[in-house]
């Protein structure tokens, strides 16, 4: 029973051990929300435009027309380009020292 109590408190103080060591600096958070509010910005924008293409011409009844398509496809590059900027910025932040 002595051996069990021992292990399971080695076991937690262990894990916090690890909990700490996981744990982001100021410097490295910050740069992690900008990264967040990069990927938000892009696809608040892409979804905006997305909404745009799909209003452009109510009488094609579900079929998208070639402006309609090339806006949806502005719309995908905007949300990729945004999610390959937000990718950078957190790799930078990973490189930031705790």
């Amino acid at each position: 029973m002595k051996n069990f109590k021992k292990s399971i408190m080695l076991a937690s103080v262990a894990a916090l051990g690890l909990t700490v060591a996981a744990c982001d600096g100021k410097k490295e958070n910050a740069t992690e929300e900008q990264a967040e509010m990069v990927r938000d910005s892009a696809d608040a924008t892409a979804d905006s435009m997305e909404d745009k293409a799909d209003a452009m011409d109510p009488k094609t009844d579900g079929m998208d027309t070639k402006g309609e398509n090339a806006l949806e496809a502005k719309a995908d590059a905007v949300r990729e380009s945004g999610e390959a900027k937000a990718d950078a910025i957190e790799d930078k932040a990973d490189k930031i020292p705790n």
